[in-house]
């Protein structure tokens, strides 16, 4: 037998792929086949086809996530910077849903804006946008919740950041954040601070490097969405097949403003991102949780993200992050109370 103790980083490697989505998959379905072996059969067909269903949208997604991320297109969102506060707020808060950045991007994008004398007005609504709604996300809440429901969320996430721009105006006018930044120094692990002169190459093709992002945003992009979206939909045959309808009409159901409320409180610490709440929600609703409170909770989770926290956190000071989870969760409230009603 191999003597493990003189390779001490197969431990690691043991330990981060325990870790993976593929292994609480295979561990789930584990205890369900020693569990419950009669439904083992049920959760896996349930899973698989509402995974092969959504597949068309994740392929969609994909190719648009690396074409954008090829081409340079994020360069685009650092041009919404410039100009009257009112339409660089408007902007920023457009831009927040189309922009394709991953977790790392946004902390050098922001860090840079604001040492550029961006205001936190327009870097706000940024922020609170962002993290709702990008390209991918909308094919994957469409394919789960249905395209009502994705493009309800995609204005809430425009809606959220134009309120929080203008609420954090009318605070700076009356002489609140004067010094919102912190010392921060960006890490650079994207190198991607806001570079205006750059222009987006939309015949990306005809450069090998950006032939070769392509591929590789395509290939890590796909892995991504497949093993979350392939965990989310094991979870959601979990949840149809185990936790009573009632259990979920009674704390979250009805037409109230009381349940909204309890799914965005729930919402925001209990995080699930984005590729997995959808499938989630879904099977949830199915159950008894109102639209209303579905919206509330996916707003909620998607500002209180744990990217987005670490981002606002490590730039801004105290008083601005509690500024900015209160503006997120006021919103997701707001979004679900009007989502119900509409």
């Amino acid at each position: 037998m191999a003597d493990l103790t003189q390779n001490p980083k197969v431990p690691v490697r043991v330990l981060e792929l325990i870790k993976t989505p593929w292994a609480l998959i295979v561990a789930i379905l584990a205890a369900v086949a020693v569990l419950d072996p009669g439904n083992w059969t049920e959760v896996v067909t349930f899973a698989g086809k509402a995974l092969a269903h959504t597949g068309q949208y994740i392929l969609f997604a994909v190719l648009l996530l690396s074409y954008l991320k090829a081409t340079g297109a994020e360069v685009m969102v650092a041009r919404a910077f410039e100009g009257r506060e009112t339409r660089m707020i408007f902007l920023a808060a457009l831009f927040g849903g189309l922009a394709p950045f991953c977790s790392c991007e946004v902390i050098p994008f922001i860090a840079g804006l604001l040492a550029l004398g961006a205001p936190l007005s327009a870097v706000m609504a940024f922020w609170l946008s962002s993290p709702l709604i990008d390209p991918p996300t909308l094919l994957i809440t469409a394919g789960a919740l249905g395209w009502p429901f994705a493009i309800g969320k995609a204005v809430a996430a425009v809606a959220l950041g134009l309120f929080g721009g203008f609420v954090v105006r009318g605070l700076m006018r009356s002489g609140a954040f004067a010094q919102p930044l912190r010392e921060y120094k960006p890490a650079g692990c994207c190198g991607c601070g806001p570079i205006k002169d750059d222009k987006p190459v939309w015949r990306f093709w005809q450069e090998p490097e950006r032939r070769q992002r392509f591929r590789s945003e395509f290939v890590h992009n796909g892995m991504f969405l497949l093993k979350w979206l392939a965990l989310a939909y094991v979870l959601e045959a979990l949840l149809v097949s185990y936790v009573p309808a009632d259990l979920i009409a009674r704390v979250v159901g009805g037409e109230g403003v009381v349940p909204i409320v309890i799914a965005a409180l729930v919402g925001m610490p209990a995080y699930l991102n984005s590729y997995v709440a959808p499938p989630l929600l879904a099977g949830l609703t199915e159950q008894g949780m109102s639209a209303g409170a579905a919206m509330s909770f996916m707003v909620a989770g998607a500002v209180s993200s744990i990217p987005a926290m670490a981002a606002v956190w490590s730039l801004v000071k105290p008083r601005v992050f509690a500024t900015y989870l209160g503006l997120g969760i006021t919103g997701a409230i707001i979004a679900g109370i009007l989502f119900q009603m509409i």
